[in-house]
């Protein structure tokens, strides 16, 4: 591909996330000490279509970040007992949130200390005496461009779906969730049956259809609170919160019959394909990575079983 080619397409890449992530609403977690300013931010916030959290406490934030998923953290520097400075080091420490805009609004009008604080982990600096309207703006375009960069960063690029990595947080995250509520989890390894054939017999463009089949019937099919993600090639994963192995293999199994029942048109004419699938479920598995071997167990054995199939993993059978 021409540099031209490639630039053309990263623009009209860019240019699509900006339509989709469109004028929505955004969540602002606003770090403020002195309650009164804080409802102040909050209300002038709310008043532009965002939704705020206020933290009091810097010392609550990590309790409060996973719950509330915000899109741009608005805190104040000087706060008893932890400095907003010193609050936005710990935020960096976790992968989740190395990435997640802080804007440090406040008093503080020394040019190095500013540089510091930003130098430490904020990404911009907001006088308190900005006003209402600028403030707003400011935000917006923050929070905006965050939306951007995390669709860009953690989506699939040919299916839209949650990559890997992201994956892999998600699903640290709703296992610690599913822990605290004493609710089950389940976690779904899909695999395409013979996809390597597919791709030699037809071609890696009629391949990529079949991919995308598969991501668009698990986006369409799977329940608000589930999770899709493709894990790789032809590899596939979906986190099902607060379902047992039985309900999540019923679910499967009803997405598998579906995916079968779709024909893919080619020069030579039609063929249909398949997923096998391995399913494993917290409890017991209490690690994010033995959860994953578990399901991943699952799936060969149903591949070994014969593939179109889902097979629950032996400690939930």
């Amino acid at each position: 591909m021409s540099f031209d080619s490639h630039f053309r397409s990263s623009v009209l890449l860019i240019i699509r996330v900006d339509q989709l992530i469109g004028g929505g609403s955004y969540n602002i977690l606003v770090v403020e000490d002195t309650i009164l300013l804080a409802q102040h931010y909050a209300a002038v916030l709310e008043a532009a279509g965002m939704q705020v959290e206020i933290v009091s406490d810097p010392m609550q934030l990590l309790d409060v970040l996973p719950e509330f998923n915000p899109d741009l953290i608005l805190m104040d520097i000087y706060m008893p007992g932890c400095t907003g400075v010193e609050a936005s080091q710990i935020i960096r420490q976790h992968i989740a949130y190395c990435n997640l805009p802080i804007v440090y609004l406040s008093t503080e009008s020394a040019l190095e200390r500013q540089l510091e604080a930003l130098r430490v982990g904020g990404d911009d600096f907001l006088h308190k005496t900005i006003s209402d309207e600028h403030l707003v703006e400011a935000i917006r375009i923050r929070a905006k461009r965050f939306r951007a960069l995390a669709m860009l960063m953690n989506r699939d690029g040919l299916t839209g779906l949650f990559n890997h990595i992201n994956l892999k947080l998600l699903l640290e995250r709703e296992i610690s969730q599913t822990l605290r509520r004493d609710s089950p989890l389940s976690f779904v390894m899909l695999d395409i049956d013979h996809f390597k054939l597919v791709n030699d017999q037809y071609g890696h463009p009629v391949g990529d259809q079949v991919i995308k089949s598969l991501a668009r019937l698990l986006s369409q099919r799977l329940r608000s609170g589930d999770i899709a993600a493709r894990y790789g090639g032809e590899e596939f994963a979906v986190i099902l919160p607060d379902t047992p192995a039985e309900a999540a293999k019923t679910l499967i199994d009803g997405l598998r019959q579906e995916f079968a029942k779709v024909s893919y048109v080619h020069e030579d004419g039609e063929f249909t394909s398949t997923f096998s699938a391995g399913i494993s479920t917290s409890p017991p598995y209490q690690e994010m990575e033995s959860l994953i071997a578990a399901a991943d167990g699952a799936l060969y054995q149903a591949k070994h079983n014969g593939r179109n199939r889902v097979d629950l993993e032996s400690n939930t059978d």
